[in-house]
Order: C-alpha cells, then structure tokens, then sequence
C-alpha cells in the first residue's frame, strides 16, 4: 500500500468513526423512536395553549421536524385511542369505545410493534403505550418490554405477565389535602387517582425516570440491525405527581386559568350536557374549594416533569449516533379539560379533550422548524410510519400516509381530523371548523376562525347549513357496537 493510500483511508476512518457516531450504510431502514405521553394537550411551548409552560425540550424536538399545530386524537379516553392509534383502525371499526377490553382478546388485528417485528425490525418498548392496565399489552408484539412502577398507581408485584397490582400511595396521601379523595374510593378495584402535589424523589427515582434510564440504556447498545423503540410516559396523567422542582417553576399566584364563560353549556344539546357532566363531583369539589389554580399548577408542573424526561431520552439518542437515521414520532393519547366547559378529565369531543402536541422527525423527509397547520389524526401514524420505513402496506387502515404533509407542510389537505368518543358520537376538525354529530342526532359547530374557546355553537343557525353539510361527509358511518355489551350479554 502506497504511503498516498494509507493516508486516504487514514483520514476517511477519522471523518467516520468519531466519538459517539454511527456510521450509516446508503439506503439503510430507518430506526424509529416513538414517545408517548399521557393525557398532555396543547398546552406545549411550541403549540401556544397555555402562556405559562414551559415545555423547552418538546418545543426542541419540534423545531427538528414538523409540529402539527392542528393534530387531534383518535379517541378521548386512553385505551380506545392507543388501540385506534396503534392498530390504525377507528373506534368506530373495532368496537373498543373504553378503558374495559383487553384488545388483542378480541381482535386479530396487526398493531405497528408486531408489523415492525414481522419485517426484520428488533422491537422494545416501555411504559405506557398501550393502555397500563395488567394484560392490555400485547407481549408477542415485542422482544423486550420494560414495565416499570408508576409513582402513585398501579405497581406491578409480580414480573412480566402478571395480573397482580397493588395501588401504591405516596405518604402523605391525599396530596391536595382534599378528604373526600379517599373518601370517594371505591376498594379495592378502583381507586381514586384524584390527587395532586410534589413527591419527595429525585427525577431517577420516578416511575418516568426509570423508563428513560432503560431506553436511554438500550440506545448506548442498540443492536446493529434497524430497531423500533416505544417510550411511553406516565405524566402528566393523574395523579398530578412531580418532583417539587417542577413545582417550583411556576409562581402559582402568577398562573393564568383557563378561559372561561358562565354561559359556556347554554347552547349545547344533551349529549354534550350529557359529556360536560362526567365526573362532575371533582369540578364542583375543585371550585367549592377554590382549588383550581392548584389543580392547573400541578398539571403544568406535571407536563414540564414530562417535558424533561423527553429531553434525557432526546440527549440519550443524539448521544447514541443514531439521530440521524432514526425516526421521532412524538404523540399524546388525547388532551385534558382544566375546567373549559366546567369540566375536568377529559371524555369530550371538545379541542381541549382532541388536540394535542403532535410531531415527525424524519431525516431525509423533514425540512426542520416547520409548523404544519393542517389537520391530521393519530390514526395517520400507522401509514406514514409505513411509507418512511419502506414496511409493506396494511390493507384498511382508517388513516393515510401525511408523508406529503412532512415534505410539503404548506400543501393542500383536504381531509379533516376525526375523533370519536362511544358508539356514534363524533367530531370532525377541519383547518377552521369543528363539527360534532352525537349519536341522538344533536350537533355542534364552531368557528376556530372567531371562536378559539368553542362558546357559541352556530349548529342550529341557517347560514351554516352547507357548511356542516360538507363535513358531515366525513362523519364516520361504521359503528359497531361495543365489545364490552357483547361480551356481555
């Protein structure tokens, strides 16, 4: 070898090998990363819902890709929108409308960690991605899963497969100092998640933290074949629990409260009286004691306790080598009423219940710090994640592929969002209107365009007759009946 060679490859081996890079081979399958958080709406740094949170890491994983600023969820209640979401079939298609069936018992049906695994992909995942309930996780879909405690809810006894949890209360419980959140209990299979305030541990003793730790472990030896990894957090989920630093980023007398209108439910039909209702004892307990500020204070200080735990695992993966040829997907199962429309939880077919932070890091695909505007639904994530790994199509899927949406996000999108809450009831979000159709016929509309805060309902108006005539179109007319009444009966 020529002392000219040597030096050549001497030099092309220090450009490729340096501390902490991986070297990718041309056209090699993308990796993907997909986080999941619980019960986060749109009150995010980048997304604009709330003046005060501090979201600095979610707002940095957006600006390295898409945010879709008009993103909504399948479903507004945990289990059937992860089963929606990660089965790309609509509630409406599969029957699962709540938290009650154990999907995979009563669907054969392909979920995105089992389409990944079947095409040659090593598939782990941890936490929250499907719902946390013992047996609602498939465990043939992965070659790893990580189940880790969740700090104030169910902790798991036994290992992996058990149906043995235990609820686990901080000391001290009830947090929020409110007696009739054990009072309210309802032994021994339903307690009360209704509490809030800081936990005295570190962010690497929380359940979250722990989750973050083993992904952030398997990214420092990932295998050297493609890899899909599923990080689901717990927070901000009830009970609004966080370390007390998180707390202490916000000045609690300073924070701004929801809008709201004493009018607000005068214009709805009855169902959406009906939807507003839900758990109505924990609003009225919350505004009889003047607990509301603490309420939203906590939820914050439980959202940036997420946000932080996003940016440890966004460090751990620039860290790894792999950020350039892997895939972020970065989603919440639905949002949270703080008291809109006097409602807490969330159940409804109203933006603060559908939307939520939404964004695509797609190397190759993705212009960076782009915001997309268009409506899109978590039922879309199945096709895209498709057509970005080059994975065979699955035929009947409810959503399509928003790859031109990652390429292009100022394009032309001419369909709409849709949620679905129970058999028949739904909401169709276009760039200006939303459109709800219950399943007794009763209807609502509302203009983003002069009615971010959805007060008046112009359903019954005239005027607006051809415009819920042209989303109505998008109504979904397939409504099986629950699983949970069959399986019944």
């Amino acid at each position: 070898m020529s002392k000219f060679v040597g030096v050549i490859i001497f030099s092309y081996l220090i450009l490729s090998i340096t501390i902490g890079s991986v070297v990718h081979a041309v056209g090699e399958p993308p990796n993907v990363l997909m986080i999941v958080v619980d019960d986060m709406n749109d009150w995010v740094g980048c997304l604009g819902g709330h003046p005060d949170a501090l979201t600095p890491n979610i707002d940095r994983l957006a600006s390295r890709g898409v945010l879709f600023s008009n993103a909504h969820c399948a479903a507004p209640v945990c289990n059937p929108s992860r089963v929606a979401t990660l089965t790309g079939l609509r509630p409406g298609a599969t029957g699962i409308y709540d938290n009650s069936v154990r999907w995979h018992e009563v669907l054969d049906v392909t979920s995105i960690p089992q389409h990944f695994k079947s095409n040659g992909y090593h598939v782990v995942g941890g936490g929250k991605i499907f719902h946390h309930m013992p047996g609602f996780n498939r465990d043939s879909d992965w070659h790893e899963y990580f189940d880790q405690v969740f700090d104030g809810h169910y902790q798991s006894q036994l290992h992996r497969g058990s149906d043995v949890r235990h609820f686990q209360f901080p000391k001290g419980f009830p947090l929020n100092g409110i007696a009739n959140v054990k009072a309210l209990m309802k032994p021994p299979k339903n307690p009360r998640e209704f509490d809030w305030g800081p936990i005295k541990k570190l962010d690497h003793e929380t359940g979250d933290g722990k989750l973050i730790k083993w992904a952030s472990d398997f990214l420092e030896n990932a295998p050297s074949k493609p890899f899909f990894l599923a990080a689901g957090i717990y927070r901000p989920h009830l009970p609004f629990y966080a370390p007390k630093k998180y707390f202490d980023l916000y000045q609690r007398g300073a924070i701004e409260l929801p809008p709201l209108n004493k009018s607000d439910l005068d214009d709805l039909p009855p169902a959406g009286l009906q939807f507003a209702s839900q758990r109505r004892e924990d609003y009225d307990l919350v505004m009889e004691l003047g607990k509301q500020r603490e309420l939203v204070h906590a939820y914050l200080a439980s959202l940036s306790f997420a946000d932080a735990m996003v940016g440890e695992l966004l460090d751990a993966l620039d860290q790894s080598g792999h950020a350039d040829n892997t895939v972020i997907i970065f989603w919440s199962d639905h949002g949270w009423h703080l008291g809109e429309k006097e409602h807490l939880h969330k159940f409804t077919l109203w933006e603060r219940s559908t939307r939520i932070p939404f964004a695509v890091v797609a190397p190759q695909h993705t212009p960076p710090g782009e915001v997309c505007r268009r409506p899109v639904g978590m039922l879309d994530i199945f096709p895209t994640l498709n057509e970005l790994c080059s994975l065979p199509a699955i035929d009947g899927l409810s959503g399509q592929s928003i790859v031109p949406l990652l390429r292009q996000p100022k394009q032309a999108w001419l369909r709409p969002a849709v949620t679905s809450q129970g058999q028949g009831n739904h909401a169709v979000r276009s760039e200006r209107w939303r459109y709800i159709r219950y399943a007794d016929g009763g209807e609502e509309l509302y203009d983003h365009e002069t009615d971010p805060n959805e007060w008046t309902n112009l359903a019954g108006r005239p005027e607006y007759e051809s415009i819920k005539m042209e989303l109505d179109r998008w109504v979904p007319r397939e409504n099986v009946r629950s699983l949970k009444k069959k399986r019944n009966q």
